[in-house]
């Protein structure tokens, strides 16, 4: 089975596009709402702060005296194209899952001849 496919902890795309994802359903999160969501420590959610307002993926605002964090355009942009990217390598891996059973089975048919 290839590399891409194996199970792996949290990769940093997927991080970033978790927060983006976060990020985007409302007017604005709280710095706390992302660390808690996203699972991530204190330091790890300053790092992909840091990062995504870098890249202008994420902006910051202040919304009723508090700091919020938004996906820019930038950013829905992004995660759209890392939405696409996952679904078509989850459909290599389902077809290639897909002929390995057919393969397996066909084995099996001809050993019982």
């Amino acid at each position: 089975m290839s590399r891409i496919f194996q199970k792996r902890g949290r990769d940093k795309l997927y991080i970033i596009a978790e927060i983006l994802e976060i990020a985007e359903e409302t007017k604005g999160v709280l710095k706390t709402q992302i660390m808690y969501r996203a699972n991530l420590s204190f330091t790890q959610l300053n790092d992909y702060l840091s990062f995504l307002l870098k890249n202008e993926l994420l902006m910051k605002v202040v919304l009723d005296n508090k700091e919020v964090y938004k996906a820019t355009s930038k950013g829905i942009q992004f995660l759209q194209h890392y939405r696409e990217i996952t679904e078509l390598l989850r459909t290599e891996k389902e077809n290639a899952e897909s002929v390995q059973i057919e393969h397996k089975e066909k084995i099996k048919r001809e050993s019982t001849k």
